[in-house]
């Protein structure tokens, strides 16, 4: 199969993820990248960066049409990883890339488990607390600058538990949390000049933005607790894939 096929089939794939779950694309590009298309572990980061930024940003324009992103809260979460972010990115770069495997794979591992558990209706009427929105955001900025993704994967489960968001609402706004987050940590690494491979990354991009916007519309069709049960199985797969290949 030729490059730029792999590359086409593997952004529909991440675009559909990004657009119904709000996460987990750049979790898949990153492996997608790296064992599917050659890129180097730096190359393979830093065009996922790219690749969900551009993703992101067109599957938050669908969720906004439909009401489902909460700009004032997603906006200060966002703020508030910036710094976090960048600080992480310039920390990452000192370890070794088996050490980011494992922490990833075990971070993601931890919210597939939490986002299993029953959710507390309670949780549901939160009030949204400026401690708890800036103690979320900086976590998910660290994350994302620490092992260079967009966190979506967090995200979610951040917003649903602790900042007691619904499913949908947490989608949506995670897509504007990966979007900011994103950027930073593309910020961060701008410095380092690795070279990206246009000719894959471009079928790449365009392709996961078609596939989010199909993926919008599976969202709408799936409740929202199938969308966590789906999001959790997805995430506890790609930590164990990630945890195998630390150890190896």
């Amino acid at each position: 199969m030729s490059a730029v096929l792999l590359a086409l089939t593997a952004g529909a794939v991440i675009g559909l993820a990004l657009g119904a779950l709000g996460g987990g694309g750049s979790v898949l590009a990153v492996p997608a990248l790296i064992y599917l298309l050659g890129f180097t572990p730096a190359a393979a980061t830093t065009a996922s960066l790219l690749i969900v930024t551009a993703t992101s940003a067109t599957a938050l324009f669908t969720h906004a049409v439909s009401g489902n992103v909460r700009w004032k809260t997603g906006a200060l979460v966002a703020a508030a990883g910036i710094l976090p972010a960048i600080a992480a990115a310039a920390l990452s770069a000192r370890l070794p890339d088996a050490v980011l495997t494992a922490a990833f794979a075990a971070i993601a591992a931890l919210a597939a488990v939490r986002m299993l558990k029953p959710s507390d209706p309670d949780q549901q009427s939160l009030t949204i607390r400026p401690a708890r929105v800036a103690g979320a955001g900086a976590g998910l900025g660290a994350v994302t600058g620490f092992l260079g993704v967009g966190g979506g994967f967090l995200a979610v489960p951040a917003l649903v538990s602790v900042l007691g968001l619904r499913m949908r609402a947490a989608v949506g706004t995670s897509l504007l949390i990966i979007t900011v987050n994103s950027l930073a940590a593309l910020t961060a690494r701008a410095h380092a000049g690795t070279p990206l491979q246009w000719t894959v990354i471009a079928p790449f991009t365009a392709a996961a933005i078609l596939g989010a916007w199909d993926g919008k519309r599976l969202a709408v069709k799936v409740s929202g607790p199938t969308l966590q049960r789906i999001f959790a199985i997805v995430l506890l797969a790609v930590a164990a894939l990630m945890l195998i290949d630390a150890v190896h």
